[in-house]
């Protein structure tokens, strides 16, 4: 009788074992061809630990530390020889170190906000100081010590028509003021502004109802930078004129507050929007110029050219430039990438290393998430970071760099390759910038690629040099900039014209409604394995991306949208028009109400839209969807309606709309939508079709920041308990009154 008969088992284990390993040695064969991929994922993990604070909150860390904790004991499981060991271990701390990062941060720097809207004096010194000239005021954020109720710092937007003397940074004053919580999303899917100023550290915002009042000049300023900043601007707007200054100013310095809405959307809508918050463009203009300056200056010096290393002088110089300039920009997100690029860029021209590379990008990227894991989930971040990465993968392509390879032509034919080179870029990044867009903003402007063939160069070869020689050149004698300030005014006049005619061309913009976040984040994940790895295996990813590409664009629309305040109703029909409840909605209101309904055309009054029956108090009207006809009642007046009107309207209707407490018996056969709901569910979102009601509070309740988290809604019902005990309370007497001592 053979062995295998009688020891059936162990023949089975030991065939058992050898498929594993060789499961395993197929993985670490596979792990071996890529490993200089492998670092590019440092910055993945801890922006998923990131992640996952976002989307849940600290609610979830017992369930993630317990999660890394056993993938990291399979890590430790496996032999050490192993790269897929190594790969579990560190990938697992990294997960936890981004959960950690952002919860620590959370904590040290969020700031207390206020609960309820607070009118009073306040007296504080002026910590930062921003220009908005579009609407005619001037911004301070005030540290007010937080005393009492009142955070430590708040923001107050002052008319500038009420400023007699300017205020500067370090100056205390006093200000009465009108005070309310930071903002979160009026909409589902909308910008949080809560978040920002909770990291910050701002704790309500509000505006002034007297001119402030001077009671101390600072000895010197409290923020250099930000004086610096603001007298650079002013001094480039005063050269450049009210029509190209502001623009001029935005991009140079990165003070964006004075441009003129309608050239902003204009820029935003032609995808040349990048061009105004200072990011890698500039800081490659800046710091190359310099680099060049410097080394050509040195190398007429042959004494010195002939016993120092000149491009490692120059590149010192450089960076100190580099870092000058990030700090007086501000330091922003994308200005802090792009200097730490730089910095890098140039450390490794000094050594004779490669200059860009994903590597790099990752280096960055990783110093970002660590100082400010915050600026992950921000338009900015993934923006920047998205667009160097496209461009780093393009050029390190066999076909670009057979495009760009040197070769004996004519100069026509090099200039019309370099063209074709622009065009391929710029269509490069708007294909993988489009979801980004797209997630954050609703909408993307589609002719960017054409607009910045021309934007680009001439932004980095005539405007910001003419701007720079202009300032140095008034600064030798006053005057003398005159002629680089008409130039700069050329260039960006033509920016402003080709920026309004392509975004006034047809098709020009695509909208999209609020997609699914795991469908924007596995594109975002699959699309950078495809670029990151070299084998063919990295096209397996092309599946997930597939899919959540199709989930993006198949997200339906909404049938009607409140806003979080109950103000503002749109209803969204015939396939695509957009109808408000109130006539008088601001240019805000209609745009975040249009680009959230993924609507761009100009939308229409509630009473003029068909089977729509108003009149000044409430409009009525019918949506069909699916087979079913919805009947909706909105209110619109603060006008007293009868009791016995109101609860029979409600009762023939499905859905109530109203910005005010509804009493308790109106009641609608599905949803009552009333002050006293969307105080606990902000803005909603409502899909007919599915019966389904996306609320803001479902999004953003977990969070510290939120006016819907839990505590903030039972400090809401105290506080209402308390209103309502006082107004039962019997009024005192006059015997009642306390006899003083």
């Amino acid at each position: 009788m053979l062995a295998a008969d009688i020891y059936p088992s162990t023949h089975a284990s030991a065939h058992t074992v050898d498929e594993e390993t060789h499961r395993f040695q197929l993985l670490e064969n596979w792990l071996e061809q890529e490993r200089e991929a492998l670092p590019l994922f440092v910055p993945v993990a801890l922006g998923c630990g990131i992640a996952f604070w976002q989307i849940y909150g600290t609610s979830i860390w017992l369930a993630l530390y317990a999660a890394c904790m056993g993938i990291a004991l399979c890590g430790f499981a496996l032999k050490n020889t192993l790269r897929m060991a190594r790969i579990l271990i560190l990938g697992s701390m990294l997960v936890a170190l981004g959960f950690s990062t952002i919860s620590l941060k959370s904590a040290w720097r969020g700031a207390k906000q206020i609960d309820a809207p607070w009118i009073g004096v306040i007296h504080g010194r002026i910590e930062g100081v921003e220009d908005v000239s579009a609407r005619g005021l001037l911004r301070y954020s005030i540290g007010v010590g937080g005393n009492g109720d009142l955070p430590a710092v708040v923001r107050v937007n002052v008319e500038k028509a009420d400023m007699g003397n300017q205020f500067a940074s370090g100056d205390a004053i006093s200000v009465k003021v009108r005070l309310m919580p930071p903002p979160g999303p009026a909409l589902p899917g909308g910008y949080d502004f809560a978040r920002t100023a909770w990291f910050e550290g701002i704790g309500a915002t509000g505006r002034a109802l007297e001119p402030p009042r001077l009671i101390e000049r600072a000895a010197k300023s409290g923020d250099s930078w930000n004086s610096a900043r603001n007298r650079l601007s002013a001094k480039i707007q005063k050269a450049l004129g009210a029509e190209t200054g502001p623009i001029g100013s935005a991009l140079l310095v990165g003070a964006r507050g004075a441009i003129d809405e309608s050239d902003a959307e204009a820029l935003r809508n032609s995808g040349m929007a990048h061009l105004l918050s200072v990011s890698g463009l500039h800081v490659t203009a800046i710091v190359g110029a310099s680099f060049v300056l410097a080394a050509a200056l040195l190398s007429l010096w042959p004494w010195f050219a002939l016993r120092v290393r000149v491009p490692l002088v120059a590149a010192g110089f450089s960076a100190l430039v580099a870092i000058f300039y990030t700090l007086l920009t501000g330091a922003e997100v994308p200005t802090v990438r792009a200097c730490f690029a730089a910095l890098a860029i140039l450390a490794a021209l000094a050594l004779g290393r490669e200059a860009l590379s994903l590597r790099l990008l990752a280096a960055g990227a990783t110093f970002v998430l660590l100082f400010w894991p915050e600026a992950l989930a921000g338009p900015s971040f993934q923006l920047s970071f998205a667009a160097v990465a496209t461009i780093i993968v393009l050029h390190a392509s066999p076909f670009v760099r057979g495009l760009t390879a040197r070769r004996e032509q004519a100069v026509v034919m090099r200039w019309l390759r370099g063209l074709a080179m622009l065009l391929i870029t710029g269509l490069a990044i708007e294909l993988v910038l489009a979801p980004i867009a797209l997630f954050h903003f609703h909408k993307s402007g589609l002719y960017g690629a054409l607009a910045n063939i021309v934007a680009i160069p001439l932004t980095t070869f005539v405007i910001m040099p003419a701007e720079l020689l202009g300032l140095f050149a008034d600064l030798v004698y006053s005057g003398w900039g005159a002629p680089f300030w008409w130039l700069a005014a050329k260039g960006i006049g033509s920016i402003i014209w080709i920026a309004h005619a392509v975004s006034s061309a047809p098709g020009a913009v695509a909208y999209l409604p609020e997609m699914p976040v795991w469908a924007f984040g596995t594109t975002i994940l699959s699309a950078f394995v495809v670029a990151a790895f070299r084998t063919k295996w990295r096209w397996v990813a092309m599946l997930p991306l597939m899919a959540a590409t199709f989930a993006m664009l198949s997200a339906p629309r909404p049938d009607m949208l409140l806003t979080g305040d109950g103000q503002h109703l749109a209803v969204i029909y015939d396939g695509g028009k957009l109808a408000l409840l109130r006539s008088r909605a601001g240019d805000y209101s209609r745009t975040i109400l249009g680009e959230t309904a993924a609507v761009g055309e100009q939308a229409v009054d509630l009473d003029d839209m068909p089977g729509a029956i108003c009149n000044p108090d409430a409009c009525a009207f019918v949506l069909q969807k699916d087979g079913r006809n919805w009947s909706i009642l909105a209110l619109r007046s603060n006008h007293m309606i009868p009791a016995m009107e109101l609860s029979a309207a409600c009762r023939r209707a499905d859905i109530v709309f109203s910005a005010r407490r509804l009493p308790w018996g109106c009641k609608p056969r599905w949803l009552k939508a009333d002050k006293a709901l969307l105080e606990r569910t902000g803005g909603l979102a409502f899909y007919m079709q599915e019966a389904r009601v996306d609320t803001v509070a479902e999004d953003n309740a977990h969070h510290p920041w939120s006016i819907y988290s839990d505590e903030r809604l039972r400090l809401l019902a105290d506080r209402r308990a308390k209103e309502k005990a006082a107004r039962k309370a019997p009024p005192l007497l006059k015997n009642d009154m306390p006899k003083p001592q």
